[in-house]
């Protein structure tokens, strides 16, 4: 595609360029204004913990170590795809790369179309020798594979990121809202499947907050692909994101109609374990705090993805996002305990819910 295409420089200098600026109008909004979803959440609050006033373990008991598609990690919190590709999200992904380093953590990188674009903004993704240990996740919009993206394009990602992992986000309403957005999503499952049989390295297929249904689930797993990422309603709304980049006022209120858009987290990750018993998933959108993470876990998840949080937290400085990290696993943690789960696992096997509306898992 844009790789080798010499005779196409300047268009895809030009092209680059575009990217990179919505990327920092994205990044800016998303620490800035209210881009949560409206008139929708995301379900956990409809859950509660049943309390084990005896856990029958110690607190010194409860390990939060798990695994990552093959890899150890030391928690089941995922710092979710976010930034690249302009200087800011240079510093926003160094930072979050030496707090997944630090506990231990499964880190995904932005969207990195551009970087195929504009190969000279590989330093703002390239965080591989600040977090050596983790499992490292390139991100690609699965659109582009209908637009002449192809394995070697996703093959030189991994390579150029020292990535284990390449997620293909879905967002077509986000693509349909956006001016000369990518809408060409026709026959788009064929070619995931493609590249999840040649690329030699695990697919993750990810929503970016609008939900992933169950019967999808089940055909992305038929297509080949490692993990889902249901990325749920309830959290970040990326309408609401490009309604704050819109100048056309007709444009702004047809997005602002898709602010209560999608399927609730929660929901989402109860069908998608429904249809893929067996298969790994992972659940991000709206996760706010460790008790959200658990869950998560409890509901089906085999890891949980935070974004909005910790973005804004890296904008504020390395200190804010310890904090904040530090806090989310101490909360799982404590969670686990009073509910006598010594082990991530024991959550879905153990740990009892009852549903606001007297319904239990």
């Amino acid at each position: 595609m844009l790789l080798n295409a010499t005779a196409n420089t300047s268009t895809d200098a030009t092209r680059g360029s575009r990217t990179a600026s919505r990327k920092d109008e994205h990044l800016r909004i998303n620490i800035d204004e209210d881009v949560s979803a409206k008139g929708i959440e995301t379900g956990f609050d409809d859950w509660r913990f049943v309390h084990r006033a005896l856990p029958e373990i110690d607190l010194d008991d409860v390990e939060l170590r798990t695994s990552f598609l093959g890899h150890h990690v030391d928690a089941p919190l995922l710092v979710s795809c976010m930034t690249g590709g302009t200087e800011q999200a240079r510093i926003i992904n160094q930072r979050l790369a030496r707090v997944a380093q630090a506990h231990g953590l499964a880190m995904g990188l932005g969207s990195c179309r551009v970087l195929l674009e504009q190969p000279d903004v590989l330093p703002t993704f390239d965080v591989r020798e600040l977090a050596p240990d983790v499992p490292l996740l390139a991100n690609l919009g699965a659109v582009q594979l209908n637009l002449g993206v192809g394995i070697d394009e996703c093959r030189h990602l991994l390579r150029v990121l020292h990535a284990d992992a390449l997620v293909l986000h879905l967002n077509p309403l986000q693509e349909a809202l956006q001016p000369s957005g990518n809408t060409a999503f026709a026959g788009l499952l064929a070619g995931i499947a493609a590249i999840c049989a040649g690329l030699g390295a695990p697919v993750i297929i990810k929503e970016v907050g609008w939900g992933i249904a169950d019967d999808l689930v089940t055909r992305l797993f038929e297509a080949g692909v490692a993990a889902v990422d249901v990325a749920g309603a309830g959290g970040t709304s990326w309408s609401e994101v490009e309604r704050h980049r819109m100048s056309d006022p007709v444009r702004a209120r047809v997005a602002a109609s898709f602010a209560g858009w999608g399927i609730p987290t929660a929901e989402a990750l109860i069908l998608a374990r429904g249809a893929a018993p067996g298969s790994v998933l992972i659940a991000s959108g709206g996760v706010r705090n460790g008790i959200d993470v658990a869950k998560a876990l409890t509901l089906g998840a085999d890891s949980v993805g935070i974004a909005g949080p910790l973005v804004r937290a890296a904008a504020a400085g390395d200190d804010a996002l310890e904090e904040t990290v530090s806090v989310i696993l101490e909360e799982l943690r404590l969670a686990m305990f009073c509910v006598g789960a010594a082990r991530v696992f024991d959550l879905r096997r153990d740990a009892r819910l009852i549903r606001c509306d007297g319904r239990a898992l």
